[in-house]
């Protein structure tokens, strides 16, 4: 046997999710020498991880489940699945739905069980972090590949790295003078969560304990006017919460807030976080990207535990986590709280005296 060898990588996360693979796509790159296939659900995927070096391609499935014989892009799938019978799987998969259609996408392409190694069979010691757990994933070998591989042990980063193109870059700098925004200190601001707006509206706050009263948001808006008054304070999130949004800013009416969730598709979104001034979020997947991308970053928490969730960066000063187990609602977290952790954020270099192109967070643990 080889060695090396090429794995694949299968996950139907959302975007913080798919964004945390990242450690172990780069621990299975030393591990097996090439660069991994990664199977994983929604277009956002593919954009998150495009012209990274620790990915070879992306095979990538709409996020809305469909039944197998009525969807040509899981016969699709699984072809391409058949073309990979012969490299070590991993999967990095704990919801039970998702398993029982990633079991039975490897079942219709051939994949044998001893190609594979399961994330639900890797023990989580406590109060490990979900990177660490993941990290041992990695670190696990598939029966049918263990004699060539089982005694390879690399030591690797457990910060997420991502990779800003000059083409990105670009798009975001006209983006930036198209929306008359260049030159202004940046302030991004993630008041939903992908459990906001749902197909019938917006859910009831008191039913989402990632949700932040709009008062409490218009304090902060007020406080960051006041502290940077040639501010521009961008309300971020999908284009379907940009009507949410809009209400949240119709309600501040305050100067220098604009709503731009109809202009941030991932690639632009990552470029944004690289040059922007800071983040206020609630815990979501663009918090887990703003660290990565050495954003400074205030990021809520409500149940959710912070040992296990909480953002990772190469500069850890600028990452202030709040809230958490015991208490378990964002709404328990005053504005004066937030207010004062955005004001102790370390201050950020300019974009034209950082390193223009190449990969964030390069600090090993």
């Amino acid at each position: 046997m080889s060695h090396s060898a090429q794995p694949l990588v299968i996950r139907f996360g959302r975007l913080g999710d798919t964004l945390l693979l990242q450690p172990m796509l780069r621990r299975l790159h030393a591990r097996y020498v090439q660069p991994c296939h990664v199977l994983a659900r929604g277009r956002y995927a593919a954009e998150l991880y495009q012209g990274h070096p620790d990915v070879a391609d992306m095979l990538v499935l709409d996020a809305h489940h469909q039944p197998f014989v009525l969807s040509p892009e899981q016969w699709h799938v699984v072809h391409q699945l058949r073309r990979m019978r012969d490299v070590p799987v991993y999967v990095a998969e704990l919801q039970p739905t998702s398993l029982a259609r990633i079991r039975f996408l490897l079942k219709m392409a051939g994949i044998p069980d001893r190609h594979c190694v399961f994330l639900e069979h890797i023990p989580l010691p406590p109060d490990s972090h979900w990177i660490e757990h993941l990290l041992q994933l990695a670190d696990a070998t598939p029966p049918a590949f263990h004699s060539a591989f089982g005694h390879v042990a690399c030591m690797t980063s457990a910060v997420p790295e991502l990779v800003v193109s000059p083409q990105e870059r670009a798009d975001c700098d006209q983006w930036l003078i198209h929306r008359q925004l260049a030159g202004h200190p940046l302030v991004l601001l993630q008041a939903a969560n992908k459990r906001t707006v749902r197909w019938n509206g917006v859910r009831k706050a008191s039913d989402d304990d990632k949700s932040w009263p709009i008062e409490h948001w218009t304090r902060v808006v007020a406080a960051i006017n006041t502290q940077w008054p040639d501010a521009r304070i961008l309300l971020c999130g999908s284009p379907a919460e940009a009507r949410y949004l809009e209400t949240i800013r119709a309600t501040m009416a305050q100067s220098g807030v604009e709503v731009v969730a109809r202009d941030l598709p991932v690639p632009r979104l990552k470029a944004l976080l690289a040059i922007a001034h800071s983040m206020i979020s609630v815990d979501t997947g663009p918090a887990h990207m703003a660290a990565t991308m050495g954003c400074p970053l205030v990021v809520m928490f409500g149940s959710g535990p912070l040992s296990y969730w909480a953002p990772r960066g190469a500069s850890p000063d600028a990452v202030r986590v709040l809230g958490g187990p015991p208490r378990q609602r964002v709404d328990a977290i005053a504005p004066d709280e937030v207010i004062a952790a955005w004001r102790g954020l370390p201050l950020r270099a300019p974009p034209s005296s950082r390193v223009e192109a190449g990969l964030t967070s390069m600090a090993l643990t």
